[in-house]
Formats: C-alpha cells, structure tokens, sequence
C-alpha cells in the first residue's frame, strides 16, 4: 500500500511539473522575445536572444505613457473593488443574516448571474449607460460592479454561513446596532474571503481590455490594456515593443499577486465549501 502510495504521489509531482510547464511556456516566448529587436523575433522566435537589447523597454514605456496609464488602471481598479467589497459584503451579510424564502431566491439568482456571459448583455448593458450619459470612468466602475456582484456575494454568504449568529446576538444584547456588528465583528472575520475578491477583481480590472474600449473614449484616461493596442497598426504591429510593453505591465499585477496568494485559497474554501 505504501509503495502504491509513493507511486501515485511521484505520478502527480511529475504531471504537475508537465502542467506548469505548459503554463509557463507562453511567459517564456513574452520574456525572452521582449529582449530581442523586431527582424530577430521572426527569425529567433523560440530561442534566446543573441544580442539582448532594454531598448524595446524604453520605448514600450514612452509609448505606453506609463505613469498616466498606470495610474488610471490603478483609480479604476482600486475604486471598483473597494465598492464591490462594501456592497457585496453587506448585501451577503443581510441575505445570512435574514433566512427565509426571499433571501434564498434573491441569493440563487445572484449565484445563477456567474452564468451569464458579459458578451450576452453587452449592447443592452452599454446602451443604457450611453443614454443616461454614463460612458465614463464612474460608468465603468458600476458596470464592474454589477458584474462582479455575483461570485463575490457568493463567496461572502459561504463565509458568513460559517460565522455563527450568536456572535450577532451577543453584540446586540451588548447594545450594538447592525451596522456596528457588521464594521466592528463580522467584517473583520471576513478577511480572508475579502482578500480574495479582491485579488480575483483586480486581476479581472487590470487585465480586462473590452469593457474599457467599450467605455472610455477620452485619450488622457485610457488604460494600459487600451494603451497597448496602439502597438498594432493597420498594416505593422510592433511585436518588439508590445512584448515588452506586456512585461512592463504585468510585473505590478504579479507583485500584487505574490503578496496576498497565501489568503486565495482559504478565502474560496471558507466561501464555497461551508
């Protein structure tokens, strides 16, 4: 049994390795390509560069207004995700908190909306805002938080169903309100899940390309997914310069990333299992 054991286990090590390094695979072609000039990426594209050059990444930088684009990324990102925490927390912890027959159809629509593809009610969805004057930077934060409300709320209400209510009850005897329970006791509780839907939003934000092109059509608030895009002409695209362009602009996310992984996995367990 022990050698079965060993056996299996050496089997899941070795697929593992075999899966990350399909995954790995396509950063490797990013990384090394952004170091090559644009005649050697079609000529060398799978090899590493025989002159390596930080010019690509000077350029990308300049192209991509760096530091406008960054911080427009980082206003629509951050904003997004701190409202989704604060709606969706308080709207799972009243859908927890309030069992009953409303509560429980309200909450099954919410988890029945992660099936709904944005592509599905993109025109009714940028129409509406169109016509209510909306087709900015604030539109665009209430669009990601209309779409984004189904999987945090989720994970919210799974987390919540595990805090028991006596917590509440206590509070309340003690002379709390609601709202102070909810600030002062259950929120903090929730910090595992709430940095979890944070990291799977911002990730969403910071990466996602059609909704901005969608929204924002004012130059001076675009963002680095928009930005790259001016890489690729009609009849040229600037492989060199997007490659690096693409390095420069997930380094941050990675970054973001590596700091609270450790959170990801306990916060989708206490939101999907309990």
């Amino acid at each position: 049994m022990s050698r079965h054991k060993q056996i299996s286990k050496t089997i899941n090590i070795l697929l593992g390795i075999v899966m990350s390094l399909f995954w790995c695979y396509p950063l490797y072609l990013v990384i090394t390509n952004s170091f090559k000039t644009k005649a050697e990426i079609f000529t060398n594209k799978l090899g590493f560069p025989s002159n390596p050059t930080l010019a690509n990444y000077k350029d990308a930088f300049l192209a991509l207004d760096f530091y406008k684009s960054f911080a427009n990324s980082l206003i629509i990102a951050c904003g997004s995700v701190l409202i989704i925490c604060v709606c969706t927390s308080m709207a799972a912890y009243a859908l927890s908190r309030r069992p009953g027959k409303i509560s429980s159809i309200i909450y099954f629509v919410y988890a029945l909306l992660m099936l709904v593809p944005f592509q599905a009610i993109m025109i009714p969805l940028v129409s509406v805002f169109g016509s209510l004057d909306m087709l900015n930077r604030v539109g665009l934060m209430i669009m990601y938080l209309g779409l984004a409300s189904s999987m945090s709320i989720f994970l919210y209400f799974g987390a919540l169903r595990g805090l028991p209510k006596e917590l509440d009850e206590a509070s309340l005897i003690d002379g709390s309100n609601r709202f102070q329970i909810y600030m002062h006791i259950i929120l903090p509780l929730l910090r595992p899940t709430t940095v979890t839907v944070i990291v799977i939003n911002v990730m969403w934000f910071w990466n996602d390309y059609l909704l901005p092109s969608i929204v924002i059509n004012k130059e001076g608030l675009y963002t680095i997914p928009l930005k790259m895009f001016y890489f690729f002409g009609e009849y040229t695209k600037q492989w060199h310069l997007a490659l690096a362009g693409l390095v420069i602009a997930i380094i941050p996310i990675i970054i973001f990333y590596m700091f609270l992984q450790k959170y990801i996995v306990q916060g989708i367990s206490e939101g999907a299992v309990k």
